[in-house]
């Protein structure tokens, strides 16, 4: 095992699977083209920055994602405990300190004796071991080598990320603090985790239709041959224009919650999640949006007790980038057609955050034990894991779309259970014991020592 693991990209995907490397006595040139060149997306150089909403899913755990930060747990991930130990109040989701975390990543990965990280863009696929892990903003130069190794056309959708507003300038004699259902927060907060600004029937159609009328800005050239929005993140201004009450059933829907000032569930509702640890930023959730600036900051001051806020960051919209997974890749995320190599993370479809981070401990664990001489981990369909992997490299290849983790990814129980609550717990029951299983099979052993 004296070879040296390349690893393209310094997200989540490929500072997970460095650190799984190197813990396990491997080699690792981490390459990261920023700040040399930068991104449509992120705002600062540091490794496993976090570029869109600051939350990682539930934590409930009979939850998908619950599911799959546990089994990333017991297999020894270092951004989930690290985004753990760096969690914000955000009921039974894990929001995190995005710059806390970020820099504790940075500080463990550039500190490792195995790593050494490169701050230079990457134009051509190396030889040796190779794990691809440079998200959905690949570069130009790169993605035209990928074209070139895989032969066929990129797919693209585009992203969009949510406003943050500053805290202080939330008027809260309207807004206010309540979790839906009055759930109490799983990280050991108080209720109340979300700002709720609710809208009556009238404030929510003067909204919706200043989000039509809004201009929005337009992309050029080839990229409008390119426009696909991904139903996980799409903007509110697409939602609102596949009918009026789109938006009070999508991310203003005012389920579970109760207005103080009337004592009734509001028409609609705008949430916003805390962002630093400070509490001085606080996320739309749900809200991405490709209005122009100028227009948006009106659009959204229409919202009840943001009529004076001030703005952090504004909604934006970006590229991403994803292969054909379903036909390059085996569920072990090693390339058919050339056995050291390895993609991780967004660009193989595995959406969101935990998704890459997965991709990200799979593929660094397999490129280690290729190297032993031992089997790949082909995780079982029954697990997160194993279903998330399944699902991108055996979905039909003509309609292939990225997929975050889900329920309905896993198989079907032997025996059927009526009750969603009582079914989603055996299936998390299921997933925890057939991964014991199978990591016990295969001898997986946990990295002993996890950044402190």
């Amino acid at each position: 095992m004296s070879e040296t693991v390349t690893i393209i990209g310094g997200g989540l995907a490929g500072s997970e699977a460095a650190w799984q490397i190197a813990e396990r006595g491997g080699r690792v040139d981490l390459y990261e083209m920023r700040p040399v060149r930068g991104t449509e997306a992120h705002v600062t150089d540091r490794l496993a920055e976090l570029v869109c909403s600051n939350s990682m899913g539930s934590t409930l755990p009979d939850r998908a994602l619950g599911i799959l930060k546990n089994e990333l747990l017991r297999m020894g991930s270092l951004v989930i405990r690290t985004a753990f130990k760096h969690a914000l109040p955000a009921g039974a989701a894990l929001a995190v300190s995005r710059e806390d975390f970020a820099e504790e990543i940075t500080g463990l990965i550039g500190g490792h004796p195995n790593i050494t990280v490169h701050r230079q863009e990457v134009t051509e696929i190396p030889a040796g071991p190779v794990i691809i892990a440079t998200g959905p903003l690949t570069s130009g130069a790169l993605t035209a080598q990928i074209q070139a190794l895989t032969g066929q056309q990129h797919l693209y959708f585009y992203d969009a990320m949510a406003p943050i507003v500053v805290a202080d300038t939330i008027d809260m004699t309207v807004a206010f603090r309540q979790s839906r259902y009055d759930r109490e927060s799983e990280l050991g907060g108080d209720e109340g985790d979300y700002i709720n600004c609710p809208l009556n029937k009238e404030e929510y159609a003067r909204f919706v239709q200043a989000v039509l009328d809004a201009p929005k800005t337009e992309l050029k050239g080839a990229d409008k041959e390119l426009e696909r929005y991904f139903e996980g993140c799409m903007p509110i201004e697409a939602l609102a224009a596949r009918g009026e009450k789109s938006l009070a059933f999508g991310p203003m829907r005012p389920v579970g919650l109760r207005d103080p000032r009337t004592g009734r569930r509001p028409w609609a509702a705008v949430q916003l999640r805390q962002d630093n640890v400070a509490g001085t930023l606080y996320n739309m959730v749900g809200f991405q949006t490709n209005m122009k600036w100028g227009a948006q900051e009106q659009v959204l001051r229409l919202i009840p007790g943001l009529e004076h806020a001030e703005f952090e960051r504004l909604g934006q919209m970006h590229r991403n980038t994803f292969i054909n997974s379903p036909t390059l890749l085996h569920p072990t995320l090693q390339f058919k057609t050339r056995a050291d190599l390895f993609f991780a993370g967004q660009i193989t479809g595995t959406e969101g955050y935990v998704g890459s981070t997965m991709g990200g401990l799979v593929a660094g664990v397999n490129v280690m034990r290729r190297l032993a001489g031992e089997p790949l981990l082909e995780l079982p369909r029954t697990t997160m894991m194993g279903a998330l992997l399944y699902y991108i490299t055996h979905a039909e290849p003509a309609t292939f779309q990225p997929m975050k983790a889900a329920m309905g990814l896993l198989p079907e129980l032997d025996e059927s259970v009526r009750n969603k609550r009582a079914r989603y717990a055996t299936y998390a029951e299921r997933a925890q014991g057939d991964l014991e299983a199978y990591l016990g099979e295969v001898a997986f052993h946990e990295v002993e020592r996890i950044g402190d």
